[in-house]
């Protein structure tokens, strides 16, 4: 596990000055097979504008973006949570994005920002979290291991980013 790992909420201005670091990610990610809504060929513009998206997201109070900086003030992963929700659910929110770099995989930083993220939730009124994640994925059984439960598998729901079909499995969780 890294040691030194410091969590980050990423404002606007942040999310746009470290823009670079984060569409690396974003691009690993992909580039790697994550199912996380993008298709191959998958190109930095199209991340960029992702980033630009969720800046913006950030800005309109709608999502808190976190991110992992590793030891040497690097960016190694980050997770969303989106906050904004109808006004019937004002106890939940929902968790997108979970990504960590390929250098920085099987040293905890996934479950350190989960934890992050589901503690910064409780301090924001949150008590429900809820996500989706392709069926049969190495991320479906990492959320197993963080006590999530699993709801429900939904065929065909998405393509992955080589364009097979897949299911997506959801989860929630009790905070």
């Amino acid at each position: 596990m890294t040691t030194s790992l410091r969590i980050l909420t990423l404002s606007h201005a942040e999310i746009l000055q470290r823009q670079a670091e984060l569409v690396d990610i974003l691009v690993d990610c992909v580039n790697g097979g994550a199912s996380v809504s993008f298709m191959l060929p998958f190109h930095p513009d199209k991340a960029a504008s992702f980033w630009q998206k969720m800046a913006r997201s950030v800005a309109a109070g709608e999502r808190i973006v976190l991110a992992a900086e590793d030891d040497q003030g690097g960016l190694i992963g980050t997770v969303q949570l989106i906050v904004d929700l109808p006004e019937n659910q004002p106890h939940r929110a929902e968790v997108a994005k979970l990504l960590v770099h390929s250098r920085g995989r099987r040293q905890g930083i996934a479950g350190l920002l989960m934890k992050a993220l589901e503690g910064l939730a409780l301090a924001n009124g949150k008590q429900v979290l809820v996500l989706d994640t392709a069926t049969g994925s190495g991320a479906e059984a990492f959320y197993q291991r963080c006590g999530w439960t699993k709801c429900g598998e939904i065929p065909g729901y998405a393509l992955m980013p080589d364009g097979a079909l897949t299911a997506t499995s959801v989860f929630y969780k009790f905070l």
